[in-house]
């Protein structure tokens, strides 16, 4: 069993229309000074922080891949930029791209044996991103309950919206016709849908997922500026949003999965699969959008999947 190491750090990151100095956290589980490609963790919201991703953690003992785990800018850790809600201009996928080469660059990834990214919901839609630009030291590639476009997201959410009780829809239709969030009926429904569909961990919610609610709940700037007012109301700057044009560009040996009830609907997923050169799927019986954190076994099936992909011969 590998030795359990950590290390925290902050990354400087320059951004020219920023005048206050920013940073990147990051941490790191295991050592990547040696010849095992690490393991880059690409968080979801946008603005979800990097903890609830923790148990990919898991990948260093069980299979020795170090594993970098970071928060992207405007959340969690790293530098908070409220000053900019609302500028959609500002939150786009350039930015966070630029992050994520400035924190590769800084840990010195490029080299030696590379580096492996996984990226969960946004954070896959950024990795499918950045790895169609064939970047230096990229091995491997993981696409978990990520989204080929915002548009074919939007279709697979309404899919799960038309099944739910009449009720439940009418109380989500009224609170988007009058931009109202608050009332009860809502946050019912929204409840329900979140139990079937974000997370299908019982308790709701699991502990690992309180850091990323709460995350999101204290500084809205990131996810409402570039979801929406609500997981299921996006006006925001993803709202056009699409890499599949960029995906046979892409040269890493791909593994996409989801689950079966997944928020990313299997509609989002087929342009991965159809269009990487190099790519396997897999839809998890009974899975949720957060399936590597729920029960009847998907967890620890989904670290063996992972880390058996990451560490297959050529």
């Amino acid at each position: 069993m590998a030795e359990i190491q950590v290390k925290e750090g902050k990354a400087p990151f320059k951004i020219s229309s920023i005048d206050e100095p920013c940073f990147t956290y990051y941490k790191i589980i295991g050592d990547i000074s040696g010849s095992t490609p690490p393991v880059v963790v690409a968080h979801g919201g946008p603005g979800a922080g990097h903890e609830y991703l923790l148990t990919f953690a898991d990948l260093w003992q069980k299979y020795g891949l170090p594993v970098v785990f970071y928060d992207q800018i405007g959340c969690g850790s790293s530098t908070h930029l409220p000053q900019k809600s609302g500028d959609q201009s500002f939150w786009q996928e350039q930015l966070f791209q630029d992050e994520l080469d400035n924190l590769l660059d800084h840990l010195e990834l490029r080299g030696g044996p590379g580096f492996h990214l996984l990226g969960q919901s946004w954070g896959g839609m950024l990795g499918a991103a950045f790895a169609a630009r064939r970047p230096q030291g990229l091995r491997r590639l993981v696409l978990a309950s990520a989204l080929a476009s915002k548009e074919l997201a939007t279709r697979g959410v309404q899919i799960w919206r038309d099944q739910m009780p009449p009720n439940m829809q009418h109380a989500l239709d009224e609170a988007e016709q009058k931009g109202e969030y608050d009332s009860p009926a809502y946050k019912q429904a929204l409840g329900f849908y979140n139990k079937k569909h974000v997370c299908r961990a019982d308790p709701f919610p699991p502990r690992e997922l309180l850091p990323a609610l709460k995350h999101l709940t204290e500084d809205t700037t990131v996810y409402r500026t570039m979801n929406g007012p609500s997981p299921l109301t996006a006006d925001g700057s993803l709202n056009n949003w699409t890499v599949i044009s960029r995906l046979p560009q892409i040269s890493a040996p791909t593994l996409v999965y989801n689950g079966e009830y997944d928020t990313s609907h299997d509609i989002a997923q087929v342009p991965f699969f159809e269009l990487i050169p190099r790519v396997r799927w897999i839809t998890f019986p009974d899975g949720g959008h957060m399936c590597h954190l729920e029960g009847g076994g998907r967890r620890e099936r989904i670290l063996k999947v992972v880390g058996e992909f990451l560490t297959q011969k050529e």
